[in-house]
């Protein structure tokens, strides 16, 4: 059994001095996010822009949603993140077109390597394809990929790749049905 190195976890930095900056000044530009009226999406993709985000159209952030560092983020046009929902984008985080991140969901895109005693960071990305739907209260974990239409159902833990249009549920996430619906179809 090895003993977890704290001393050196803290020691090692995990962020540079640019880094430690824009955090910093993220948190100044979150402040004029968060206290945006509630119907302001314009002025909320204009300040993740601003902050380094690729916002892009038509996409709806709500003012509660938690977005850690902008400029790792990238969402499609048509796309939305919803209230309270948490994007912990250490890593890159990707979001389609159409793609909706519902109320309370995490996405995270950051985790500790647990087999060195130092915990070193780990920064791997989360990529959501187009027209997938992460649901209430679900849970992304680093690394996974969400496939095209895809559905993490609500207090789902996805901690390992979801396949294009299915729909999984539970912790662990398991696949319990397909999803026939097509963007642009009439058809359900």
């Amino acid at each position: 059994m090895m003993e977890t190195d704290i001393a050196s976890n803290r020691a090692q930095g995990a962020y540079s001095m640019v880094e430690l900056a824009r955090r910093m000044a993220w948190g100044v530009g979150e402040l004029f996010f968060r206290h945006s009226l509630r119907p302001m999406f314009g002025w909320r993709r204009f300040l993740l822009r601003c902050f380094g985000a690729r916002i892009g159209c038509h996409v709806h952030v709500y003012r509660t949603a938690r977005i850690e560092q902008p400029w790792n983020l990238a969402v499609g046009d048509w796309s939305a993140i919803g209230e309270e929902a948490r994007i912990y984008d250490l890593g890159k985080v990707t979001l389609g077109q159409r793609v909706t991140i519902s109320q309370y969901a995490h996405l995270c895109a950051g985790t500790h390597d647990h087999t060195d005693p130092r915990l070193p960071l780990i920064r791997t990305p989360i990529t959501i394809g187009d027209d997938a739907w992460i649901c209430a209260d679900a849970f992304v974990g680093p690394g996974v990929t969400v496939g095209e239409g895809a559905v993490v159902g609500a207090r789902a833990v996805a901690v390992k790749d979801v396949p294009p249009w299915k729909v999984v549920a539970g912790n662990p996430a398991r696949v319990v049905k397909d999803r026939h619906w097509r963007a642009g179809s009439t058809e359900q």
